[in-house]
């Protein structure tokens, strides 16, 4: 169905299927009466939509899809992202391109939906070096696991953590007690020389971040909260921008999956575990920041949020009471962002 310039002045809604190189664009008008099915290559997509007057378009939340909405937002159109998981209802019959496309122009129109706010270059290339931070983080933790395991089944045990592996190692590897054929030792070397270098590459890369982050004010009043640093500071920025995204504090912990997950019917609340939607990386930052603020007491927790621990610690676990402060600390961090001032400790008489 090709667009004539009669239908394109009707069409008030647009669900594009995004592909590698193609895309299927289906139209709907006020009623919500199809007037367009198109498929258009990637360079067509532009100058496509260049000719056709504003209108609303959305788009599954996916990789290039911000680069998308950033483009058809300078052509004037409303162009919004929305996650995968709120179109699939919509979706009518047996799947295919033209009927996916039907599903986003369907599900962009609701007025309950939520959205995926747009990310700028910046915020990508923020996000880019974070990817790539935790995947030479996830690397190191596969050398390390692979050292121990070779040295167990040799019957030698090292103290949990890295810091104990790391200072024994080259005593293990020197010792001529004859557990550690010539082979291994040499093979243990190499993992540890290759240990060395992605401890290199992730110091690199951590300064890199670390140096964006003092330039951000974002970044600068989220440091202020406490259990905050550079890296998770930079990594929410990345995220979620100005938090413009989420209406309240309580909506950013529960897109971290840091919240109970319900399966509550009949007046009955039935609470779970936490539910662990949304983005992995950053609640594993917030768990560990909870981690260190317990650990530490630095004088802002002491401050501000000490109180509130010693409140909850008398009914929860401290697995429970690190996640239950990791929330906390995430509805801060939204709010210090929301709010644009830094971090103010107030003494909170009740845990929440």
């Amino acid at each position: 169905m090709r667009t004539s310039q009669k239908t394109a002045g009707i069409i008030a809604t647009i669900g594009i299927d995004i592909g590698k190189n193609t895309f299927h664009l289906v139209g709907l008008d006020q009623r919500g009466v199809i007037v367009l099915q198109q498929k258009v290559s990637r360079g067509q997509l532009e100058r496509h939509l260049a000719n056709i007057p504003r209108c609303l378009i959305g788009m599954e939340a996916c990789s290039g899809s911000h680069h998308i909405g950033r483009q058809l937002a300078a052509l004037g159109h409303d162009a919004r992202l929305i996650p995968a998981q709120y179109v699939k209802p919509f979706l009518k019959g047996h799947k295919n391109d033209y009927r996916d496309a039907e599903a986003v122009a369907e599900a962009v129109q609701r007025p309950t939906m939520r959205f995926v706010t747009i990310k700028t270059p910046e915020q990508m290339d923020l996000l880019a070096l974070h990817r790539v931070r935790s995947r030479l983080v996830g690397q190191r933790t596969g050398v390390i696991n692979q050292i121990r395991g070779f040295l167990i089944e040799r019957g030698i045990t090292v103290r949990q953590g890295a810091a104990p592996l790391r200072r024994v190692l080259p005593d293990i590897l020197s010792s001529n007690t004859g557990v550690l054929s010539p082979r291994m030792v040499g093979l243990i070397a190499d993992l540890a020389q290759d240990w060395r270098r992605l401890d290199e590459r992730i110091a690199a890369v951590s300064a890199e971040i670390e140096a964006l982050a003092r330039q951000d004010e974002n970044c600068e009043r989220l440091i202020t909260v406490p259990g905050i640093g550079p890296i998770i500071s930079s990594a929410v920025v990345a995220a979620i921008g100005n938090g413009a995204g989420f209406k309240q504090g309580r909506d950013f912990g529960a897109w971290l999956g840091l919240v109970p997950k319900q399966e509550s019917t009949g007046d009955r609340t039935i609470l779970g575990k936490i539910s662990k939607r949304g983005n992995i990386y950053l609640r594993t930052l917030f768990v560990q920041a909870a981690h260190v603020v317990l650990g530490r007491r630095s004088s802002a927790a002491m401050r501000g949020l000490w109180p509130w621990i010693e409140q909850a610690s008398k009914r929860l676990h401290r697995n429970l009471l690190a996640i239950a402060l990791a929330n906390k600390l995430a509805r801060i961090a939204w709010a210090v962002l929301a709010r644009g001032h830094a971090y103010q400790t107030r003494i909170v008489a009740n845990a929440a």
